[in-house]
């Protein structure tokens, strides 16, 4: 109750608040963008989608101890993990793609335990971060505090939204992934490859999350097994956005940051994540109401 009062005196405080909350909410919305992707067009929930945002981080650490700048990390860590995500539908993702969604959970749970155990044998369990140089905007005499970096992951966060959406609008490979997402069959008989979209469509999800995390670990901090938390927000955020929404997904990124970016403040930081998952559950049950209604509808 103190915090809220807080909040009531220092109205300050609460803009604080809601613009560290969309900075947030949009690295969430850039790994939403790629489950988004892989959840319409191969019928797949990614559980491992936490840790190649996790990956994209230590990549940029590397870059980092390397003597490189960590903003370089961005566009690096987007590549390498485009070429790990592509590698990984080769090996194991094809095996799932037409099978049972229980089975290709099954299938991505362990692709998450094994990259959680590599980067800990690797990089070891300690948290990491990465200085990326930028400093801070200070606005209202000083009272409201705009970091840089933060700033910079919002704003890629919407070019790279845009330009997935161009992407898909106009490019032959775009509008492949479009095609197979509505009707794999019907785009097999037209003639696409569809296992060479299910592939490339997978990569692009790993990217987007290389490109995340290399943001994450400038702007917070990261260590092997802190995937989950952004593979539940990926999740509720694609939950609530739905699939082919990137407008959407984009709001209820920005929604969940500023939501979290409050509880934590009101709750204390350490029920921060205890409300990230009292959401999920809340929002499941929401989704179960409205489709029960639906079906009552339609009977």
């Amino acid at each position: 109750m103190d915090n809220i009062g807080l909040l009531i005196q220092a109205p300050v405080l609460n803009l604080q608040l809601l613009l560290d909350g969309l900075w947030i909410g949009a690295i969430f919305a850039l790994a939403a963008f790629g489950m988004a992707l892989v959840w319409g067009v191969l019928n797949i929930i990614n559980v491992a989608q936490g840790e190649f945002v996790m990956l994209g981080g230590f990549v940029t650490l590397l870059l980092m101890q390397a003597g490189f700048s960590p903003l370089i990390g961005i566009p690096v860590a987007a590549v390498a993990l485009f070429v790990l995500g592509w590698a990984l539908y080769r090996l194991v993702i094809w095996r799932v793609v037409d099978a049972d969604m229980f089975i290709s959970l099954l299938a991505t749970f362990g692709i998450s335990i094994m990259l959680q155990q590599l980067m800990n044998q690797i990089f070891g369990a300690d948290v990491q971060t990465a200085e990326s140089g930028l400093g801070q905007f200070y606005l209202l005499d000083n009272q409201l505090t705009i970091s840089q970096v933060k700033l910079l992951a919002f704003a890629l966060a919407f070019a790279i939204g845009i330009a997935l959406w161009l992407f898909l609008k106009r490019s032959r490979l775009g509008q492949a992934i479009r095609a197979t997402a509505q009707n794999p069959r019907a785009a097999r008989i037209l003639g696409i490859d569809t296992d060479r979209v299910y592939a490339a469509t997978f990569a692009i999800n790993a990217a987007l999350c290389g490109a995340a995390g290399a943001l994450v670990i400038m702007a917070f901090s990261i260590h092997p097994y802190m995937g989950l938390p952004y593979t539940i927000r990926s999740f509720m955020i694609v939950i609530v956005a739905g699939l082919g929404n990137l407008a959407a997904v984009i709001a209820a990124g920005l929604g969940l940051g500023a939501a979290e970016q409050f509880a934590g403040f009101i709750l204390g930081a350490e029920f921060q994540l205890a409300f990230v998952f009292l959401l999920l559950v809340a929002v499941l049950v929401w989704r179960q109401m409205k489709m029960a209604r639906r079906r009552e509808y339609l009977k």
